[in-house]
């Protein structure tokens, strides 16, 4: 891997065709296999600008879904090889696609300093073997998928009978994954689904070949360690390997946000550094067991990668992060929401996100899950939802039916963002009797809810112009709050150049480190707790919250031995930090449980 950084999954709809966009650089990025229908869409336009042939695959059809999947992951697949062959047999001529390949990579690489040191040749046979040499060297960018594993519903024919537990939506994702030709991997995120984890057993993809190499292979995004252990446990048990723990911030991230117990993003990664090894060795024991009893043999443990996102923001947290923990790559997601020619912003969004200061970036309820949704409070979505309720039609209507989890009124399950639960609910508030700022409280906790299934593909189909008439065009956007730092559109070229600090797009911006960002969240995050349970705090919510505030004392505690020690050896910055933490420490103590 030439890169120290990957583009992390964005929605569903702003990354799904982002390897076609990086992957040639060598640069590695994450597609959504959620939406089927969103896949089949982007399989058409694809298929058609580049000239292949598209038969579409109708949503009645037999395994529908996987089979929509497996195609479009083989045309991106076909794609990019594609495109990479073609660069490669470009010249070496300053300013095209191979010059641009080696000028993205960071300067302290061995692939970059060749290329600099070319360069100096004179024209000739030697030079020539030279850029031969580095070709053969050069690499494409990984082609992963996310998979939400929770987002996992049973799907019914037109007569109402179950297709199967093997065509439920997460198990035909990873089955459209697995029979595809891709050789990268599938990140698991939003915790553990058994039933999905054990679907993994079917595929002979993501077991080792006779050389010890894995063609498919399984990332789990977590958020401590401990959970990120149970769950490798239970996979190795199976004879599956998890090859990288993508560790995410818990609160400072982009989409949707897992809060942990107070656990800060740098105690986690100090505890994945002190006990990183001693965990592979014991799943490797597992590991190699379960493989044994399946007539697989594997003398050597498969490399497993630590990388962390969530929040990154500057070249010298990033450096910070792949030198002090020893981390194999960070993650950049939300700034690449910035970079028209990466992701699928519409122009109105775009110009939204460029304008938006902190206060327009905020953690909500509104995700049907019922987890914390990062949300940005100019999307068209949120003034849609707004509208709706001025019209006393809250609710949206549900299409795809992706996040239908609710039978509270219903037998099957029915999405909590849709016009049906709202209204069924807001009847059930209204004849409660409840005093009215009870009431108050409980209605916007239901309306909060929007319809993420097709906001969250808008922008890709206004971007393409794919949307059909009548259509749904308000766009849902997820960034993480550090987005709020960058203030314009970028290139690629300068995105890139900022992570590894060869230019500096932050330089006039004061914006706190990632670490005191992440606490103040949390600090944010137990003060609203608390709030919501003034009138009645049990005694053992209490308990919750005291070992909550304590949780985010020691992590104070431990960032200020880990800034005091690094300020002996670097500038002012570190100070900076310390009178920071110092801020939050006070802010954290005023609060009293």
């Amino acid at each position: 891997m030439s890169h120290t950084f990957h583009i992390p999954v964005l929605g569903l709809g702003y990354s799904i065709d982002t390897p076609l966009k990086v992957a040639r650089y060598g640069i590695s990025s994450t597609m959504s296999i959620v939406d089927d229908e969103l896949i089949e869409r982007m399989r058409q336009y694809h298929a058609v600008f580049n000239g292949e042939n598209f038969v579409p695959i109708l949503k009645n059809e037999e395994d529908a879904r996987s089979r929509r999947i497996t195609l479009y992951l083989d045309l991106v697949d076909r794609l990019v090889a594609r495109q990479f062959e073609a660069l490669k047999a470009l010249p070496f001529e300053t300013g095209n696609d191979l010059c641009r390949y080696f000028e993205l990579l960071p300067e302290n690489t061995r692939l970059r300093q060749g290329y600099d040191l070319m360069q100096e040749f004179a024209e000739g046979p030697q030079k020539t073997r030279f850029q031969n040499l580095l070709r053969s060297e050069m690499t494409s960018g990984a082609i992963d998928v996310n998979i939400m594993s929770k987002v996992d519903k049973m799907n019914y024919t037109a007569t109402g009978d179950s297709t199967g537990d093997q065509n439920t939506d997460a198990l035909a994702a990873l089955r459209g994954y697995a029979l595809s030709s891709l050789q990268s991997s599938v990140i698991m995120s939003a915790g553990m689904n058994p039933r999905l984890y054990s679907y993994l057993e079917t595929f002979t993809d993501f077991y080792p070949d006779q050389n010890g190499a894995l063609r498919k292979k399984v990332i789990l995004k977590v958020s401590d360690f401990r959970s990120a252990f149970i769950q490798a446990k239970f996979l190795a048990k199976k004879g599956i390997w998890v090859s990288e723990f993508r560790v995410e911030s818990g609160l400072n991230c982009g989409g949707h946000a897992f809060a942990t117990e107070g656990f800060l993003l740098g105690p986690i990664l100090e505890e994945f550094k002190q006990k990183r090894q001693e965990m592979a060795d014991e799943l490797f024991t597992g590991y190699q067991h379960a493989l044994v009893e399946k007539g697989i043999s594997c003398e050597k443990a498969p490399a497993q990668k630590l990388t962390v996102q969530g929040g990154i923001g500057t070249a010298s947290e990033n450096v910070f992060l792949l030198d002090h923990y020893q981390v194999d790559a960070t993650g950049w997601g939300s700034p690449f929401l910035l970079v028209p020619e990466v992701t699928n912003v519409d122009k109105e969004t775009l110009q939204q996100l460029e304008h938006a200061g902190e206060e327009d970036y905020y953690t909500s309820s509104s995700s049907p899950l019922g987890i914390l949704f990062n949300n940005f409070k100019k999307s068209t979505s949120e003034a849609l939802r707004l509208s709706r309720l001025q019209k006393n039609r809250p609710g949206s209507p549900c299409t795809k039916k992706y996040l239908c989890t609710n039978t509270e009124f219903t037998e099957k399950p029915i999405c909590t963002a849709s016009r049906e639960y709202q209204q069924l609910k807001l009847k059930q508030l209204e004849s409660a009797g409840m005093p009215e700022p009870e009431y108050e409280q409980a209605y916007q906790s239901v309306v909060e809810k929007i319809c993420l299934c097709e906001g969250l593909c808008a922008s890709t189909y206004i971007k393409y112009d794919l949307l059909k008439p009548r259509e749904n065009k308000a766009v849902a956007i997820c960034p993480g709050p550090n987005l709020a730092y960058f203030s314009r559109s970028y290139t690629l070229d300068e995105m890139v150049r900022h992570i590894y600090g060869a230019t500096d797009l932050l330089e006039k911006i004061r914006r706190p480190h990632m670490f005191i960002k992440e606490l103040n969240l949390y600090i944010e995050y137990l003060q609203h707790d608390l709030q919501s349970q003034l009138k009645e705090l049990s005694d053992k919510k209490r308990k919750q919250l005291t070992k909550f505030k304590l949780q985010l004392q020691d992590g104070i505690s431990y960032y200020q031995t880990l800034f005091t020690d690094s300020a002996n050896q670097t500038s002012q910055i570190f100070q900076d930090w310390i009178s920071e933490l110092a801020n939050s420490e006070a802010l954290l103590t005023g609060i009293e449980i």
